[in-house]
């Protein structure tokens, strides 16, 4: 037998080698996932793949009871990390075991696992957690709408924290399974498709699963009392379309638009491709708030978007960010216009289609309704900043930089990008960068100046340019263009920006 001698050199290079990474080598994770607009949202250190969330709710009280199972890949060695939630937390526990956690700033519960995490390695983080989502307010506002008979969680860009623990960023998607019990008689709408129905001793459970990656704030939990309606698509699609049962005179206009949402994702298919997701619908629940929003699979509206009779244009919009915004997602809060542009245009096409305006029609009125002086052109669509976000700007002047590529590389292009940038970036994150060169290798042509004057200039585009674009050819002479048709139900959608708090 012949013995292996080890010389001290190499014994000491085999002991490191079996001796784990030291303390020093882990850190905490970010309490920030690095976006300038909002430096708070999201965290650093792991991925989410999946959340589990069950939820039991009572609407008398607004008290809301969950555990959220999280499973999540660690991208660093991890010491510590943060998830974000505002609601109070009895325990956790990380890989099965209890973890020590505390509650800091507004919605920052940070998570120190018994032992360190090592990178790359599978996670599952569970948190009990329950609280009244009414009473928490962050930065003097909410994402949590009460109603008279339950509540609603539905915000941009921000409103997982007031219902369920996350890595609350766009960054990071994952795949969702709700569950949530209420009483009986009390129904709980979710993303997705319904799995399944039960109820025992006076409470009812609906079991929810949205099986594409969707980003937390496109999550949405509504409780009340619903009439809710179900159909499929020709392509055997579930939809499911709910109204709260006190829309009062309300009604009947938000059924004769949400009725439709089968009708318009058909359209939009043509336009953007097929359908990205396992569910269709909407829903309209007694909340006082004015906006909607393109939450994954079933978009909420606020009733007063129906105040002045049925407004499809509002439903093209939604169901348009179910490509753009949704599975495309935003991917720094800065690319906003990759979302709210394309909303916009889409309701623009809708028009051309309906016979109530052409898309150019519709960008020569709006170049002729702001004037130079007009603050509407201070407003650079391509990076906003956190308070301009929101603003009409972005989604009129958002839209005005589409026309304005489309008279630029022609129909035929145009359209191929359309359908073609939501497949190259399905179910990921895009900066506006990122179509800039998509539009540029489909047409062959180089656009940067042209979206540069569109969407990064703080001033009007002057007659040459807009001319050079064919846009407000008509108001660089004398005559003033004549108000599409669709304009007025185009209007009525501006307050769908409107979210109700300082961003």
């Amino acid at each position: 037998m012949h013995r292996r001698l080890i010389v001290p050199s190499a014994l000491a290079a085999s002991l490191l080698l079996a001796i784990p990474a030291s303390a020093a080598d882990y850190a905490p994770g970010a309490p920030g996932i690095g976006d300038p607009y909002y430096p708070a949202s999201g965290n650093g250190g792991y991925d989410v793949s999946h959340y589990d969330l069950r939820l039991k709710y009572q609407p008398k009280t607004d008290l809301l009871e969950g555990t959220a199972t999280i499973l999540a890949t660690t991208t660093q060695n991890l010491s510590r990390f943060n998830l974000d939630l505002g609601l109070k937390v009895s325990e956790v526990r990380v890989n099965g075991k209890k973890a020590r956690f505390t509650a800091t700033g507004d919605h920052e519960l940070e998570i120190t696992p018994a032992t360190p995490l090592e990178k790359n390695r599978s996670i599952s983080v569970v948190v009990r957690y329950a609280g009244k989502p009414s009473q928490l307010k962050i930065g003097g506002w909410t994402a949590w709408h009460r109603t008279p008979d339950g509540g609603v969680a539905a915000q941009e860009p921000d409103s997982a924290v007031w219902w369920f623990p996350s890595n609350d960023h766009p960054l990071d998607k994952a795949t969702y399974d709700v569950s949530v019990s209420v009483p009986d008689g009390t129904q709980a709408i979710s993303n997705g498709v319904l799995q399944s129905q039960s109820s025992r001793l006076g409470w009812t459970r609906f079991n929810w699963r949205s099986d594409k990656p969707q980003a937390s704030y496109l999550a949405t939990l509504a409780v009340g009392k619903f009439d809710i309606t179900t159909d499929k698509t020709d392509k055997g699609l579930p939809v499911l379309n709910a109204y709260s049962k006190d829309l009062g005179a309300n009604t009947g206009a938000a059924r004769a638009s949400i009725e439709r949402t089968a009708e318009v994702a058909e359209w939009l298919e043509e336009v953007f491709g097929p359908y990205p997701f396992n569910a269709l619908g909407g829903y309209v629940p007694n909340v006082t708030s004015g906006y909607a929003l393109e939450t994954q699979t079933r978009p909420f509206y606020s009733p007063r978007q129906f105040a002045n009779g049925a407004n499809v244009s509002v439903v093209v919009h939604e169901l348009a960010h179910q490509w753009y915004g949704d599975s495309v997602s935003v991917d720094g809060w800065k690319d906003i216009w990759v979302n709210e542009g394309f909303a916009r245009y889409s309701q623009w096409l809708w028009s051309e289609k309906e016979g109530e305006g052409t898309a150019q029609e519709l960008a020569d009125y709006v170049y002729a309704q702001h004037p130079a002086d007009d603050p509407f052109w201070t407003v650079k669509p391509g990076d906003p900043g956190p308070d301009k976000q929101f603003d009409l700007a972005v989604y009129d002047r958002g839209a005005l930089a589409l026309q304005a590529l489309r008279n630029e590389i022609g129909d035929e292009d145009f359209f191929t990008v359309l359908k073609g940038w939501p497949t190259a970036y399905a179910y990921g994150n895009a900066k506006v960068g990122d179509f800039v060169r998509y539009a540029e290798r489909v047409s062959g042509k180089p656009l940067a100046g042209l979206f540069d004057t569109w969407l990064y200039q703080p001033t009007r585009p002057a007659a040459p340019a807009a001319a050079a674009s064919r846009i407000a050819r008509s108001s660089a002479a004398t005559a003033k263009p004549v108000q599409p048709k669709s304009w007025q139900k185009i209007a009525a959608t501006n307050t769908i920006h409107d979210h109700g708090h300082d961003h």
